[in-house]
């Protein structure tokens, strides 16, 4: 049998609202995954640390604050620079299309936006994670 996927969500910034990425954890876990919760208010250099340190498949980056074409440059610097790109990030929270269409340039394989019923994250997921492959 496979390892479970190990994803890391985060709550990076200011943003004091953790309630729906709280929700996406437990819907994760009763999917089999292992899911890690950094907490609010989290750095840049903090997720990824912590997404490197725990061998994870999925950083999940949760924003309700509007920084995300600030926030994600700098994690997928981090990631570069600690070649970590195999890595797959994905997005959560609410932003504009237009921030969803940036940010997926940058290197963020998913946005999945507060009205995403909890199958579809499950799914997308396990997609990402064997279309990547074994690591």
């Amino acid at each position: 049998m496979s390892q479970p996927i190990r994803v890391l969500l985060a709550k990076v910034g200011l943003d004091g609202h953790d309630r729906g990425v709280k929700v996406v954890a437990r819907t994760l876990r009763d999917a089999g995954m292992d899911v890690i919760y950094s907490g609010l208010h989290r750095t840049p250099e903090e997720v990824v640390t912590a997404a490197i340190q725990e061998d994870v498949d999925v950083l999940g980056v949760s924003l309700l604050s509007g920084v995300q074409l600030t926030v994600f440059p700098k994690i997928f610097r981090l990631l570069s620079e600690q070649q970590a790109d195999d890595l797959i990030v994905i997005a959560g929270g609410v932003m504009p299309d237009e921030d969803v269409a940036a940010i997926k340039e940058m290197g963020v394989r998913e946005v999945l936006l507060q009205d995403t019923p909890p199958e579809v994250i499950v799914n997308t997921l396990r997609r990402l994670v064997a279309e990547r492959g074994e690591r």
